[in-house]
């Protein structure tokens, strides 16, 4: 049997894929979180073989999970099911140590496939989403832009960034004034609106 954890934070989503997925012979969900932040301590508790995470959670995004289980040495393999299918989240997830990135929208028996290539040890990735992330080019920010980027980005004044990241006004001018350059952007909120499109922020 392959043991699977399921991470997505909308209760009607992770049921269904839980239903779905235990029609499966081969596939067991062992245990259900709703939180980013509740990943690794389940992962801890029930060894699963596979994680399908979510990206966009509560308590910490899918793609820091991703990263904490990586970083813990478990043998647990995480693919990443995501309703955002953007370039930006694929290049970040499989820095993190993802070894998978779906859509929620594949088929269910293509999804239980998946689950079991990634078991096996494959990295799998759609398709259609390598190809957009090739042609949408690399991420041009710094980590600190996009820090300051997404502090901003649902019209924060400079001041309360900087408070709020513990930087000087005039350093977040900078990081702003740098990544409306390098996304060639009109304003700040035009910067923020490309880097979350793109799934940079």
């Amino acid at each position: 049997m392959i043991r699977l954890l399921l991470a997505d934070d909308q209760d009607l989503v992770r049921g269904g894929l839980a239903a779905l997925l235990s029609l499966e012979r081969d596939l067991d969900v062992v245990a259900e979180v709703g939180r980013g932040d509740q990943v690794l301590r389940a992962v801890t508790e029930h060894e699963p073989d596979v994680a399908l995470i979510d990206i966009e959670m509560a308590g910490g995004d899918g793609i820091d999970a991703t990263a904490a289980v990586t970083a813990s040495g478990s043998r647990c393999r995480c693919l990443i099911v995501t309703t955002f299918g953007r370039p930006g989240y694929l290049r970040r997830a499989m820095e993190a140590g993802a070894a998978g990135f779906v859509v929620k929208d594949t088929p269910a028996d293509q999804l239980a496939q998946v689950v079991r290539r990634v078991a096996g040890g494959e990295r799998v990735v759609d398709p259609a989403l390598a190809a957009d992330s090739l042609a949408g080019g690399i991420d041009p920010l710094t980590d600190r832009e996009r820090e300051v980027l997404r502090a901003a980005a649902d019209g924060a004044s400079v001041r309360t960034v900087a408070a709020q990241l513990h930087l000087s006004p005039g350093t977040v001018r900078n990081h702003l004034s740098s990544a409306i350059g390098k996304t060639e952007a009109e304003n700040r909120y035009a910067a923020a609106r490309l880097a979350r499109d793109r799934g940079w922020i």
